[in-house]
Parts: structure tokens; sequence; C-alpha cells
């Protein structure tokens, strides 16, 4: 047993809808050399000005039962959808998307797995109609990117609580405008960041919380991904919104995944805080030679030009002095990692090396001594989240990506149904974004560092609860009536849509 440093510092911590759903777009136009910005908020021009209180520590109310609306229907939408319907009381009330079929598609599988039929809901004015209904208190925007400030804004508007897939928004002046906009409405917003829920994440975070790996020091986490043949299929990507990106933007679209995780583990928002980012990038090569070797002359992509580099880099430095890089590949031949790895004074973890039966390695001292790894699967025993311990055999038959997808959505129903502060909130959830508009100014500026916002507005000091929370158990669903039988994903009825 490892013996970790006492005392850590973490055991000393205690315990206007109308105008903007009828004036929502259905996404803002992207020019140039990466997605044209909103319009300025008042708070970020003027960033030590408040108009409304803080949304820091603030609980949810109870809900016996929490209604669920899902806008987007495409992969990640549809893959989630069984999760949600599986959750002890949780229902899903409503399902959008432009296509109507995706919508039908949906419902028939909720349907047909013994569920209330959720009312459909599609085209141009859907998401709008969605915003309307009276049956939902959670919305989940899994949307394309360029989507996503202006439905996850509205939904806010609207009176919801709002989970948004990665990113929240791609600007910093969106980024702000969500923040004022869940101080203003009194409701939560934040990122579905389900590599946060993983298993050896969270292992890795009560450890380095009870000061395993002495004082934290750096970490290295990001997205690696091998996503040309997905990028260059015509039905994947619907109308190829995701390699488009490619042709438009030289930022780091998506390091929240590796870079979500380390910052728990160094405090970001509840200690220290990020302050500095500089970014550098390789030339744009793997797409356009991948298309050279595998994809026909006569593809629409032939048209395009790419400049986001295969490897966006971003060297992070905090507050106290510690050091995030994250990275972004998805262009490259590569097997798949998020990287997720945190070093200290005493030690340091290694994940995705492909060895043991996590697929990650430790060094600790006094444990662990010579030149010799070691495997991580006793100490993830031994520091295994409650979350995995109370719903890991649930996780794994319900949920996608090893199980973190339905820890995710288990954790934000039991959160509403408790009526508990969320672990992720809207503050961790811009920190863990904007790499993605800063690391534009920085490439602008030859790689030169540039300042990373202050989104707490000088909270960022408090030592507060997040991922590394209390265990406590899901409301009794006394009056909620859950079908026996498994969600299946392939629907048993087929309905044409209306």
């Amino acid at each position: 047993m490892v013996e970790p440093m006492q005392p850590s510092r973490r055991s000393l911590l205690g315990g206007a809808v109308g105008a903007g759903v009828a004036g929502l777009a259905l996404g803002p136009g992207l020019t140039g050399a990466h997605a044209a910005p909103a319009t300025p908020s008042a708070r970020a021009a003027a960033p030590t000005a408040r108009r409304a209180p803080s949304m820091i520590g603030v609980a949810y109310d109870s809900h016996d039962v929490v209604r669920v609306g899902i806008v987007g229907l495409g992969n990640r939408g549809m893959g989630m959808l069984g999760g949600w319907a599986a959750v002890p009381g949780c229902r899903v009330t409503a399902v959008c998307d432009i296509r109507p079929e995706r919508a039908t598609r949906a419902a028939d599988r909720v349907e047909a797995s013994g569920r209330q039929r959720p009312a459909e809901l599609g085209g141009a004015d859907g998401y709008r109609q969605m915003l309307e209904r009276d049956d939902i208190d959670f919305v989940y925007v899994a949307t394309p990117w360029e989507f996503h400030h202006a439905q996850g804004k509205a939904a806010l508007l609207s009176g919801r609580h709002v989970g948004v897939e990665l990113p929240i928004a791609t600007e910093l002046e969106e980024l702000w405008d969500l923040v004022d906009t869940c101080e203003l409405t009194r409701r939560h917003l934040f990122l579905m960041e389900n590599c946060s829920y993983g298993r050896n994440e969270l292992a890795m975070l009560k450890m380095a919380h009870a000061g395993v790996f002495g004082d934290i020091t750096n970490g290295h986490g990001g997205y690696l991904h091998d996503l040309r043949a997905l990028l260059f299929s015509d039905t994947y990507y619907t109308d190829s919104w995701r390699r488009l990106w490619h042709t438009r933007s030289i930022a780091s679209f998506y390091p929240m995944h590796g870079l979500a995780p380390i910052a728990a583990c160094m405090d970001i928002n509840r200690g220290d805080r990020m302050t500095t980012l500089r970014a550098t990038a390789t030339a744009p090569k793997g797409l356009a030679d991948y298309r050279a070797r595998h994809v026909p002359a006569d593809h629409p992509s032939w048209k395009e030009t790419y400049v986001n580099g295969d490897l966006v880099t971003c060297l992070i430095e905090t507050h106290q002095g510690r050091v995030i890089r994250a990275e972004h590949d998805v262009s490259s031949p590569r097997p798949y990692s998020r990287i997720n790895t945190l070093a200290g004074s005493r030690g340091l973890v290694e994940d995705y090396v492909g060895g043991g039966s996590t697929g990650a390695r430790v060094y600790i001292e006094p444990d662990h001594s010579g030149d010799y790894w070691r495997d991580f699967t006793d100490l993830r025993a031994e520091f295994d989240h409650w979350l995995w311990k109370k719903i890991g055999d649930d996780a794994a038959s319900n949920g996608g990506h090893g199980g973190m997808d339905y820890v995710l959505m288990w954790r934000i129903v039991q959160q509403m149904r408790a009526g508990q502060v969320p672990d992720i909130d809207v503050y961790d959830s811009a920190a863990w974004c904007s790499p993605v508009p800063l690391s534009v100014k920085s490439l602008e500026a030859g790689g030169r560092p540039v300042d990373v916002p202050d989104f707490t507005r000088g909270r960022w000091a408090e030592l507060r609860i997040g991922l590394d929370s209390r265990e406590s158990d899901m409301p009794a669903t006394a009056d909620v009536v859950l079908p026996a039988t498994r969600f299946d994903s392939t629907p048993k009825t087929t309905r044409k849509a209306s």
C-alpha cells in the first residue's frame, strides 16, 4: 500500500426566454482562420464587473424525475440515448434533430425498450419548439461544434440546466457569454466531459489528492486519435462538418478529454488556475496525404485546403507554477491516446502505454525503486472512486467508452434528483475549453504566450469539492417505474416519419 503525504490538502476540506429562443440561429458564420466571434458580452468587455452572483457552490433544485431533452441525434447523440434512458429516475421526454427521421428513429428505440415514447421534433424549428415544452428539466446538446454556444445559451434562457458536448463554445466571447448567462438565469451549463469520469482518471485524481505523487508539478493530456477515415466518410460526420473545421481554423480543437482530468488533479479553479498558454503546430500534412492515397478524385474534399496543423500543442502554466502540456492530433497514423500523465515530487503515472491490465503504469517512492515501472492495477483498486465501486457493473452494460458515459449521466441525474452541487460547473468548462480560441491567438502571435482568463473572477483560490466527491446514493425511485429489460439500441418496431 502506498503511504500518502500527511496531511493532504484535500483531507482538510469540508464537506428573457421568448426573445432568446426566437432569436436562436442555426449557427454562427465561419470565416477567416477561425469561427467568427459572438457579440462581446458586457462582462467580457469589463471582466471585473459583476451583474449577478456566482454559480459556484449553487445546488440544483431537487427533482423526483429528471426529464431530458436531447438535441442532435448523430453518432454521439444516438450513442448516449440508451444511457439516458437507463439511468434510474431519468426519462427522455423529447428528442430533436434537424433531420426528422433521426428523431423518429430515436423515439422508436426508446419505445421499443418498454419506456414511454418521447416527443419527436425535427426540422429547422425543432430545437426552438423543444425549448417551448414544459416537460424538460435538462437539455443535452450533441450537435456540431458551431451550434454549441447558441443552443446552450438558448436552453439556459428557457430555464433549463444544460450539458454540452465538447467544446461548449469555440470563442472567448462565447465562453464569457455562457458564464454570464448561467449567472443571470441561475441555471447550470457544463461540459459533458465523460473522460473526467474514466476509471483510471478518477483513481488518479484520488491518488493526487491523497498526496501519493507528492507535490504535483506537471501533467500531460490531450486527444490523439486517428480520425482520417471517419473524417473522409460521407456518412459518419453529417455534411462533413468536422473535416470542414480543418479548412477554417488553426485551433487546438479538442484537447479537453486529456486536459480536464489533469486540471482536476491540479485543483484548477479550486486552489490553482491556468494563467498563460502558448501553442505550437506542425504543418497540416496528414489529411491531404490520406486524401491523395485513399479518396477518389471526384470526391468533394478535393476542393478543400487544410490549414489545421496535424499536432497542435498547448503549453499551459498555472498560478502555482505547474505546467500542463495539452495536445490534439486527429490527422496522423497512431493508436488512440488521451495521454493521461501526472507527475510530482514523489512519482508519476502514465496511461496509454499498452502494458498491464489497466493500460497504465506508475513509479512512486518509496515503494518503487530502480529503473522499473509498476502496473497500475493494484493502486487503482486501492484508490477506486466510489462511483465505479457503486455503479461500475451498470456502467459496463449501459454505457459507451468503457462505461464512463453512463457514469457521467448517472452522476448528473443523481445530483439533480438529490439537489446537490454539480461536480463540473460552467467555470471549469470555460477554462477547459479556452485552449480552443487561445491556441489561435498564440499561433497568430508566433507562439507567444497569451493570458488565460479567470472565469471565476477571483474565486479560483477557494478550495472546494469537485470530481473528488463524497459517496452518496441515488434517491429512491418510489414513483418511477423502470422496465426490467436493458435498453436495446436496435429498434424492435419500425415507424415511418410523419
